[in-house]
């Protein structure tokens, strides 16, 4: 099987929970923390290399991604564009 080959700029968040880092791309919707921000943004990038590595090797990166609302373009896969993120105050 050949090696997986892909570079993709992904949306990252990264949240303040407690003492913790979370780091989170709705792109994928996948997550990961740390206790400090620069350990959150490595666990980040790992958890991110692991789960194309895992679909890829299961033969399910294209169905993952198109699920995810990914579009390929000229054999370059391109992830859902955030378009806004922004606090919002919600009366209930």
């Amino acid at each position: 099987m050949k090696k997986l080959q892909l570079q993709v700029n992904l949306p990252v968040s990264v949240l303040k929970e407690g003492k913790k880092f979370v780091a989170y791309t709705p792109a994928l919707d996948i997550s990961t923390s740390g206790s400090t921000y620069k350990e959150a943004k490595k666990r980040f990038e790992e958890v991110v290399r692991i789960f194309f590595e895992e679909i890829y090797e299961r033969g399910t990166l294209e169905e993952v991604l198109k699920e995810l609302g990914w579009k390929k373009t000229q054999k370059k896969w391109k992830p859902p564009v955030v378009v806004s993120q922004e606090s919002q105050e919600i009366k209930v």
